[in-house]
C-alpha cells in the first residue's frame, strides 16, 4: 500500500486575537498555493474564539479547519465546553482529542478521550487522537507500555482511516525544543501501526502524525521516517513561513 498523503496540522493552542488569527490564516492560505500540488493536506486548529473567523479565511482554499477539543456530549449543561456538532457546524473537519496538555491539565483519562473521539466521529469529524509518554516514563523503559495502553483505551471501536488520525507526541518533546530522534520516532510509530493493524482492515491508510518541537530545520528528516504520515505542529504553526516550510518538506507520494 502506498504511503498516505501527509497531513500537516497546526495546533495554535491558546494563542491569537481576531486580527492575529485572520492574518495568520490568510498568510497560510496564500502560501499554500505555492506548495507542490497534492503533496500534503494542510490543517489549522485555532482556539475556539477564532474558529468562525478562520473558517471565513480558509473557505475555498486547500486549508482545512479543525478544533482543539470537544465535549463527549452533543449538547447540554456543560458551561464553557464546545461539542463536536458545534465544530462541524462552523466548518471543521477535524478535532484534536487527548492532547497531553488536556490529559495533564484537565485530568483527562483515555476513557474520556475515547468518548470525545466517538462524539467527533458521530458528528462527521475525523478525530486526531494524541498519545505519548513522559520523560520519566521513557527513562523507566515504559514507552511501549504507556503508548500501547493509550492506543488501546483511547481509540473508538468504529475507527477507520476516514475518521481517525493518531498523533504520537512524546510529552517531553512538546514545547521543550527537544525532539525525539528518527530512531525513537520510527520505533513508536511502528508500534502504533501494529496496534492499528490488529484493530482495523485499513490500518495502513490511517495517518500517524509526529508532534513535538517539529520545525523547518528537522521536518525533512522526521517526515521521511517510516510510518510518519505528517506532523502535529505547535509553536511553528504560529508563523506562516515556518508552517508552510514544514508542509513543503512532506515527501511526495509513491506511485
Amino acid at each position: 500500500m502506498s504511503k498516505p498523503r501527509s497531513l500537516i496540522a497546526g495546533n495554535w493552542k491558546m494563542n491569537g486575537l481576531s486580527a492575529d488569527g485572520w492574518a495568520l490564516a490568510d498568510a497560510i492560505v496564500q502560501g499554500a498555493r505555492d506548495l507542490p500540488a497534492g503533496r500534503a493536506e494542510l490543517l489549522v486548529c485555532p482556539p475556539a474564539t477564532l474558529i468562525g473567523l478562520v473558517a471565513e479565511a480558509v473557505t475555498g482554499s486547500p486549508v482545512a479547519l479543525g478544533g482543539q477539543d470537544c465535549h463527549a456530549d452533543r449538547s447540554g449543561a456543560h458551561t464553557g465546553d464546545v461539542s463536536a456538532a458545534m465544530l462541524a457546524d462552523l466548518g471543521c473537519r477535524y478535532v484534536i482529542v487527548g492532547h497531553s496538555e488536556r490529559r495533564a491539565d484537565h485530568g483527562e483519562s483515555s476513557a474520556t478521550v475515547r468518548a470525545k473521539a466517538e462524539a467527533a466521529q458521530a458528528a462527521g469529524l475525523s478525530a486526531i487522537v494524541c498519545v505519548g509518554e513522559t520523560w520519566a516514563e521513557r527513562e523507566a523503559g515504559k514507552t511501549e507500555e504507556v503508548v500501547t495502553a493509550q492506543v488501546a483505551e483511547s481509540l473508538p471501536a468504529a475507527s477507520t482511516s476516514g475518521n481517525l488520525v493518531v498523533a504520537y507526541e512524546p510529552v517531553w518533546a512538546i514545547g521543550s525544543g527537544r525532539t525525539a530522534t528518527p530512531e525513537q520516532v520510527a520505533e513508536v510509530h511502528a508500534l502504533i501501526r501494529r496496534q492499528l493493524g490488529s484493530r482495523m482492515d485499513d490500518a495502513g491508510a490511517v495517518r500517524i502524525l509526529y508532534g513535538g518541537s517539529v520545525k523547518p530545520a528537522n521536518a525533512v528528516e522526521l517526515l521521511a521516517v517510516a510510518h510518519v504520515d505528517g506532523a502535529l505542529v505547535g509553536g511553528s504553526s504560529l508563523k506562516a513561513g515556518d508552517f508552510l516550510a514544514i508542509a513543503a518538506a512532506a515527501p511526495a507520494q509513491a506511485g
